[in-house]
């Protein structure tokens, strides 16, 4: 791949049961799309397939078996074809561990591409976790499934919508847990993946903001002292490291300033925290970035959808955005270690 040939990207079907497959076609429809990137989507043909009839779109499946294959023409999508969904029997909108298995299989499959270098990222369409631990694998989502295949038990995710970009300190763990987890070594190692991530889309210099974790950034000890225990003791030394991170500020005034452009991140210290704030944007706005990895990965930022699954009327913008993101990330990247 030369320096100015697109990227390209493998780009995971999902849950079967979902609106993945459909969202995908519409993506891939769109001329603006196919100039940022080479997308292969590695699914099932047949069920892609059954998605255009679905939506409607007029492009037709080309299956492949290698992704050295792929050069699909405007009117075809590429498809690596894993073939491993028995359609009489796959419903739509319902949890199926059937589906959730094929969901991972995708997932293994676009990552091992990924870590040898044969692709420039993945961008993955939405799984169902039920699905997935119905079928015997049991992660708490796309982060700590990814975090598994590529070694890298530290990976956090970053949502981002518009001008908001927010990562986490912790995810998919109970509040209790959470809170927990608020330590300077882990706040510390967020600070640093947040950076790496905001430099890579093109930000020099990023502008970190920390959130705290108590009402009113603990109110000066008023409201808690985790903020004076270990958040600040953490932002202290990224500042010694030469990056530019204060805080910690109010939770709920730090994502709004950030919004306005003061800051170009905001390192949240819990799910909720930091999901509430982006997705008031819009759901089908937002982009998934896993931080700490080897490789690069976004995805969707919403659900399987079962609830529009079969209806040919799902809304693929949050799919467009973390495309277009995976392709600026994947040029900005260095390849994966050895």
């Amino acid at each position: 791949m030369t320096a100015l040939s697109p990227p390209l990207l493998a780009i995971t079907m999902g849950d079967a049961a979902g609106t993945g497959p459909e969202i995908i076609t519409k993506s891939l429809a769109l001329p603006e799309i196919r100039a940022l990137c080479r997308p292969v989507v590695v699914g099932d043909a047949a069920m892609m397939t059954r998605a255009l009839g679905y939506t409607g779109v007029k492009l037709s499946i080309r299956p492949i078996r290698d992704v050295a294959e792929a050069g699909a023409g405007p009117g075809e999508i590429d498809v690596l074809d894993l073939a491993n969904l028995d359609l009489a029997k796959l419903q739509a909108g319902r949890v199926d561990p059937m589906a959730g298995k094929a969901a991972y299989e995708y997932i293994k499959a676009a990552t091992e591409l990924a870590l040898a270098g044969r692709v420039g990222a993945i961008v993955t369409s939405a799984i169902n976790k039920e699905s997935l631990n119905q079928a015997g694998y049991h992660y708490d989502g796309h982060t700590g499934l990814l975090a598994h295949l590529c070694n890298s038990p530290g990976a956090t995710m970053m949502l981002a919508a518009e001008g908001l970009r927010v990562s986490h300190v912790s995810t998919h763990v109970p509040l209790r847990v959470a809170i927990e987890r608020v330590k300077p070594e882990r706040i510390l190692k967020v600070l640093e993946l947040t950076h790496d991530a905001v430099r890579r889309l093109g930000i020099e210099r990023p502008r970190l903001a920390v959130a705290g974790l108590n009402p009113h950034a603990g109110e000066h000890g008023l409201f808690g002292d985790e903020e004076a225990r270990f958040i600040e003791p953490a932002i202290a030394e990224a500042q010694r490291l030469g990056l530019a991170a204060s805080g910690p500020y109010p939770g709920d005034t730090v994502f709004f300033r950030a919004l306005n452009g003061e800051f170009d991140a905001v390192v949240a210290m819990f799910h909720d925290q930091g999901h509430v704030a982006v997705k008031m944007l819009g759901i089908w706005r937002g982009v998934n970035v896993t931080l700490g990895l080897p490789i690069v990965r976004t995805s969707v930022e919403h659900g399987t959808n079962f609830d529009m699954a079969s209806t040919g009327k799902s809304d693929p913008r949050s799919l467009n955005e973390a495309i277009k993101l995976a392709a600026i990330m994947a040029r900005a990247a260095p390849p994966p270690p050895p």
